[in-house]
């Protein structure tokens, strides 16, 4: 048996779907889930247990007639028994009605309603990874989606352990910062963005308070010039640039705190139960983080610090301060 999942969006939005995808597992043990994603986000299933094999089709550009049909080509040869899909947009579902495949499970609507053999209810206000799992109402699956969990490994879990010991922080706790790239034209600051003199600000504080306690901002392929930036104004705090997904999962296990705005780095912050400070703008803290447990017993790990505005750019430093020494 072959059952397929079409997730469109970023690295974040695949890790939110993970729990969707360990609960199709429990429910079909033997067989094989394959998932249809953009380019940029195949590394997120680098830590996932459950996909076999990821398939690439560019979802938010504008794709041709020929793009459409060799997706099409490839799922009719796969003989899918059931597809999963997360989109909502009209030539998804004309897509999968095409493809013959015999249980097409979406969210009700009037554009792509009609190509599904089995609809559920679409509730976007609630925790993202709630809302995919509702998908497995389709098959009569009910109940709460299990927490986000991860599989890195254990060549990037041994790529981490030789970077900390490396940066001697073997022994010791640390605290991750991870900026997101201004991306933005130039005449606009992108949303998601937190100025490095903010930055400059959390860092001084943080060694004037804990000078022991080490500081690490994370590298990817995109905020090179944060960082460098950043380095430039608070040379003692150390840079790690992990090549793929599993060893920036690795590097934010051994953490004591992680300080980011929305995005793929939160969610994996998520998973690995990390202490995170999140900083939001124009997203909405309760449909990216989990809810709060009501159980007096249970720590809240994951603290959203919202902009007055739609920009991060607008929380303060002092701020995020207050929030990471609970004042």
């Amino acid at each position: 048996m072959r059952v397929l999942a079409l997730v469109p969006g970023g690295i974040d939005d695949q890790i939110l779907f993970f729990p969707t995808l360990d609960d199709l597992q429990q429910v079909y043990p033997k067989a094989e889930i394959d998932v249809v994603v953009e380019p940029k986000s195949k590394d997120a299933y680098r830590v996932s247990k459950v996909v076999d094999e990821t398939i690439l089709f560019d979802f938010q550009a504008s794709s041709s007639p020929s793009d459409w049909a060799n997706l099409l080509g490839i799922i009719r040869d796969r003989e899918y028994s059931i597809v999963l899909s997360t989109s909502q947009d009209w030539s998804v579902g004309l897509m999968l009605w095409l493809s013959g495949i015999p249980t097409r499970i979406g969210y009700a609507n009037p554009s792509s309603g009609i190509f599904l053999t089995n609809s559920v209810p679409f509730k976007p206000a609630q925790y993202q990874a709630h809302l995919y799992h509702d998908l497995l109402q389709g098959l009569d699956v009910t109940g709460t989606a299990p927490a986000t969990s991860l599989s890195v490994p254990q060549k990037d879990l041994d790529w981490a352990e030789q970077t900390r010991e490396s940066l001697e922080l073997k022994n010791t706790g640390y605290v991750v910062l991870y900026g997101d790239p201004n991306t933005a034209p130039r005449s606009q600051v992108s949303r998601s963005f937190y100025p490095v003199e903010s930055w400059q600000a959390i860092v001084a504080d943080f060694q004037r308070r804990q000078p022991e306690l080490p500081l690490v901002i994370l590298q990817d392929s995109t905020n090179g010039l944060l960082v460098n930036a950043l380095s430039e104004l608070a040379p003692a705090v150390k840079v790690i640039q992990p090549a793929n997904i599993g060893q920036t999962a690795a590097v934010l296990a051994g953490a004591d705190l992680v300080i980011c705005p929305d995005g793929y780095i939160l969610q994996l912050a998520v998973a690995l139960k990390v202490f995170t400070l999140a900083l939001f703008g124009d997203s909405t803290p309760a449909k990216r983080l989990p809810p709060v447990s009501t159980s007096d017993s249970d720590e809240v790990r994951f603290v959203a610090i919202t902009s007055l505005s739609d920009r991060v750019a607008d929380i303060s430093a002092q701020d995020v301060l207050k929030r990471a020494w609970g004042e």
